[in-house]
């Protein structure tokens, strides 16, 4: 399940900064997960064409460490589930993909805005306080109500 912590986070295993940390620590085959793939592609438009090339309509082709913060974001949370990661890190562009994460295993992000999670029902616990919430309406009125931006 996913579980969204948000506004100011301090505890010893929160990664503020996923872009240096995915920098200094990811390995080749998270590149080369399937799950990486589809998100790559989404996210930053770019193909994997393996683990130290990618592909990018943009900027031609690139390494692992040249993807978007967002994308580089999204993989330490399907690899890592040891760390708390600052999906601020991440856009809107992103948000599928956290709630794709969050069906498959347990993990929890930190978040200092109200992303746009889209109109489909799901099932995200607020770290804050421990509440259930199932849509996006009732995620924005329960981190409003209870002041925690």
């Amino acid at each position: 399940m996913l579980s969204i912590f948000y506004g100011e986070y301090k505890e010893e295993d929160y990664i503020g900064v996923p872009d240096i940390y995915f920098n200094n620590t990811y390995e080749d085959e998270w590149i080369e997960d399937e799950l990486s793939k589809k998100m790559i592609e989404d996210v930053d438009g770019s193909k994997v064409v393996g683990p130290h090339l990618i592909d990018s309509p943009f900027l031609g082709g690139i390494s692992p460490e040249r993807l978007s913060g967002g994308v580089k974001t999204l993989i330490l949370m399907n690899q890592d589930t040891e760390h708390v990661f600052n999906a601020s890190a991440c856009g809107d562009n992103c948000a599928k993909w956290i709630l794709e994460i969050g069906r498959q295993k347990n993990i929890k992000i930190r978040l200092g805005y109200l992303m746009n999670f889209g109109e489909n029902a799901f099932e995200v616990e607020l770290a804050n306080n421990g509440q259930i919430v199932h849509n996006l309406a009732e995620l924005n009125e329960a981190v409003l109500r209870n002041r925690f931006l």
